[in-house]
């Protein structure tokens, strides 16, 4: 298997996100790539670095599935931030349109608000440049599968799923996985996005809600106490030509391994009533026990069983890394999915 990362990404690197109303220290940053890289190494793997971390066709298939607005507004925001009186070093609203907005600011502050669902996406000046080259990754590895691979992974950190049309969140400042399916949708008439990550997938889920040509399901801990809070509910089902096409499948905060494969197993029949002609994987390992944003208690012997079961569809596969944070497992986590998908 043909693995991307390529290096630019560490050029996003926040030092700190709020959490509980206190600055902490962000998990997410580039350490997150050297240990998932180690965990690669160890399973037989190497990275290979994509051509260009922006190009043409990149940003044209990132207008696919974010507004132009948007793009926008992460390639234009920190310098005009920068002109603000009195700003900080990085970009983080103080204002936000909760109920919904009616009306689009032109000011830098007013934008922020609107595009930055939360307070885990601080921008710097070279943020933007750090999340394209994450995208670049994930749309060679669509590419490798496109042009007839079985299976490919990348690397992508920042991580995407909670990334909508217009709204960053969760660490997410640009969709990996929505754009992995744009890619292969070029190809393949139907294509899901399966979603193991610790947390739904809630930007995903609306890029595609109202569409039935990319199926996307997510298993994930209950909303109702988890983030991303308000989206994720198994009633949410998708919306006009999309009704069908989405499937969640909740768990409750703690629960164990059992459970989690159980969810899974139930998730892959669902997909495979879809009948796909390729596959996403949003690889999230954040439902380890000890990862630092823990809300499920899965030891590391399960991520053996879920590239197991995922490999076992038999179909065109391309794997996004989203979520896992770094704790001392998170290596092994990464290592263990890939030696169960390669058996």
């Amino acid at each position: 298997m043909k693995c991307f990362y390529h290096p630019d990404q560490a050029l996003h690197a926040p030092p700190t996100f709020l959490l509980r109303g206190q600055p902490a220290p962000s998990p997410e940053g580039p350490v997150r790539a050297e240990l998932l890289t180690q965990g690669l190494a160890t399973a037989g793997l190497t990275l290979s670095a994509p051509a260009e971390a922006d190009s043409p066709k990149l940003r044209k298939r990132l207008e696919q599935i974010h507004t132009p607005r948007y793009l926008t507004f992460l390639d234009t925001i920190y310098a005009r931030w920068q002109a603000l009186p009195n700003a900080a070093e990085v970009v983080a609203p103080n204002i936000h349109p909760c109920g919904g907005g009616h009306h689009y600011p032109r000011h830098p502050i007013g934008q922020a608000g609107w595009h930055l669902h939360d307070m885990a996406c601080p921008l710097s000046a070279t943020s933007f440049q750090g999340a394209l080259a994450s995208a670049a990754s994930a749309e060679a590895a669509a590419e490798e599968v496109l042009n007839g691979a079985p299976s490919a992974y990348a690397l992508c950190r920042p991580p995407g799923h909670h990334a909508g049309p217009e709204r960053a969140g969760g660490f997410c400042l640009l969709n990996n996985s929505a754009l992995a399916a744009t890619v292969l949708r070029e190809r393949f008439a139907k294509v899901a996005i399966i979603d193991v990550d610790l947390h739904h997938g809630n930007g995903t889920q609306d890029i595609f809600y109202h569409r039935s040509d990319v199926w996307t399901g997510s298993l994930h801990a209950d909303p109702s106490d988890f983030y991303p809070f308000f989206w994720g509910g198994a009633d949410e089902e998708g919306f006009d030509e999309g009704v069908g096409a989405n499937v969640n499948l909740p768990l409750p905060v703690g629960s164990d391994g059992e459970v989690y494969l159980d969810a899974l197993a139930i998730l892959i029949d669902h997909l495979q009533r879809y009948e796909p002609d390729a596959v996403v994987v949003a690889l999230g390992l954040d439902a380890h026990k000890d990862d630092p944003l823990a809300g499920l208690t899965v030891e590391t012997e399960a991520f053996i069983e879920v590239g197991k079961r995922l490999a076992a569809l038999s179909l065109p596969m391309m794997i996004v890394q989203e979520g896992g944070y770094p704790t001392e497992h998170l290596s092994a986590n990464l290592t263990a999915f890939m030696q169960g998908f390669k058996a």
